[in-house]
C-alpha cells in the first residue's frame, strides 16, 4: 500500500451552510450545495462535504448520525507565522465559526489556537518556527 489521504470528508447538517463557511475561508471550489456534495481544493488533501446523515447511511444503515461529545479528530491548518494563525482564526471567528481555545504559546514550543466550524468540526490553527513548507504550502513532514 502507497500510505496517502486522498479526501477528508465531514458529515455536514446544512450543506449550504457549510459550503457558505469554508468559502467565507477561502476553500476554492467548482461545486455547490446543489450538487449534494462539496468538494474543495486544498494543498494535496482534498476536503469534502457531505450531509451528515447520509454519510451515516453511506458507512453503514444502523450508525447512528447523531454525536456529541468530543469525537477525537481534529484538523489542522499550519502557519507562517502567529499573525497567521491569528488572522485565520480571526476570519473563521467572522465567518460564523467558534474560537476553542484562543491563540496561545503551548508546551511544544509553538503558537497555536482551534476553532470549531458550524458543524463542531475541530481545527487547529498552529505555527512552529522550525516548521519548513513545500512550494504547494505543505508542510515538511521528516
Amino acid at each position: 500500500m502507497n500510505p496517502h489521504i486522498s479526501i477528508i470528508t465531514l458529515g455536514v447538517k446544512n450543506l449550504k451552510k457549510s459550503f457558505e463557511f469554508y468559502t467565507a475561508l477561502g476553500f476554492p471550489s467548482s461545486k455547490k450545495p446543489e450538487d449534494g456534495i462539496i468538494f474543495f481544493k486544498t494543498s494535496g488533501v482534498c476536503l469534502a462535504l457531505y450531509p451528515l446523515d447520509e454519510l451515516a447511511k453511506d458507512v453503514s444503515p444502523n450508525l447512528n448520525s447523531h454525536r456529541s461529545g468530543f469525537s477525537g479528530i481534529t484538523l489542522a491548518h499550519n502557519t507562517r507565522s502567529k499573525a497567521e494563525v491569528d488572522t485565520v482564526l480571526a476570519l473563521a471567528r467572522s465567518s460564523g465559526g467558534n474560537i476553542e481555545k484562543t491563540a496561545q504559546d503551548v508546551s511544544w514550543g509553538g503558537y497555536s489556537g482551534y476553532f470549531s466550524d458550524p458543524d463542531g468540526h475541530l481545527w487547529e490553527v498552529a505555527f512552529g518556527d522550525c516548521w519548513e513548507f513545500n512550494e504547494d504550502g505543505s508542510l515538511i513532514i521528516e
